[in-house]
C-alpha cells in the first residue's frame, strides 16, 4: 500500500488497517510503521482534536498524581487561604504561582495560562451599612 495524506474518514480506516496488518507482522518494516502512525496520528490530532485541560484541574490531577493535598500547595500559591481561594475558583492563578506550579509540579505554562473552562465565582462582600444621622 502507497503512504499518502489522510484526507477522509475512508482513507484513515484504511490506514489503520494498514497499521493492524503491519503491526501483526513478527518483524514489520519499522520505518513503514512508523510513517503510517505519524498519518494516522496527524489525520486524528486534525479531525479529532483535544483540547488542554481546565487550568485548576490540570493542578487537581497533578495533585492526584503525585499524592499532594492541598496544604502541601502552600509553597506554591502563597498560604492555606490562597490555595483554597484557588482550587474554589475565587482568586485566579497569578503569574508567580503559574511559575512555581510550572517549575516545581512540572504541569505545562501553557495548560496555567489559558483561561478556565469554568468561570472564576467573585465573592462579594456584604456592603457596608449606612451610617444614620444620628451616629454621625
Amino acid at each position: 500500500m502507497k503512504p499518502k495524506v489522510l484526507k477522509t474518514d475512508r482513507d484513515h480506516k484504511t490506514a489503520l488497517a494498514h497499521v493492524e496488518r503491519l503491526m501483526s507482522q513478527p518483524s514489520p518494516d519499522e520505518d513503514e510503521l512508523e510513517l503510517w502512525s505519524l498519518l494516522v496520528e496527524k489525520y486524528e490530532a486534525e479531525r479529532f482534536p483535544i483540547p488542554a485541560p481546565d487550568p485548576i484541574e490540570a493542578i487537581r490531577f497533578r495533585m492526584e498524581q503525585a499524592g499532594l493535598h492541598p496544604p502541601d500547595l502552600r509553597l506554591h500559591l502563597g498560604g492555606k487561604s490562597r490555595v483554597s481561594e484557588v482550587l474554589n475558583r475565587k482568586r485566579p492563578l497569578s503569574l508567580g504561582m503559574i511559575r512555581a506550579l510550572h517549575r516545581d509540579l512540572k504541569i505545562p505554562a501553557e495548560v496555567l495560562v489559558q483561561e478556565p473552562a469554568a468561570p472564576y465565582i467573585v465573592c462579594r462582600t456584604k456592603p457596608l451599612a449606612k451610617k444614620s444621622k444620628a451616629s454621625r
